[in-house]
């Protein structure tokens, strides 16, 4: 599976890891969460963030903190999640 931003890539490998490229700030870094980026089902491209929801339900966002990459003040709320769905601009 790959998953765009609007300059970025973020592609789900068979194991269930992730690999990022592109612009940065576009989700394009993903090194701050890469260490959570493990059993992931599937991902989701804003204009400028990802989120990934992992195979036991929870939620990892990288990318612009404006676009939804940072999901810190939610993330106690990000529990047992079916699916997400991204919006662009």
């Amino acid at each position: 599976q790959i998953q765009s931003s609007d300059f970025a890539f973020a592609a789900r490998r068979e194991d269930g890891t992730v690999v990022t490229w592109g612009l940065p700030d576009a989700g394009g870094d993903s090194s701050q969460v890469q260490g959570q980026l493990r059993d992931v089902r599937e991902i989701h491209g804003s204009s400028l963030a990802f989120a990934a929801v992992l195979e036991n339900g929870s939620v990892v966002t990288w990318g612009d903190p404006e676009w939804g990459g940072d999901s810190r003040h939610v993330q106690h709320k990000l529990r047992n999640v079916q699916q997400v769905q991204a919006a662009r601009a």
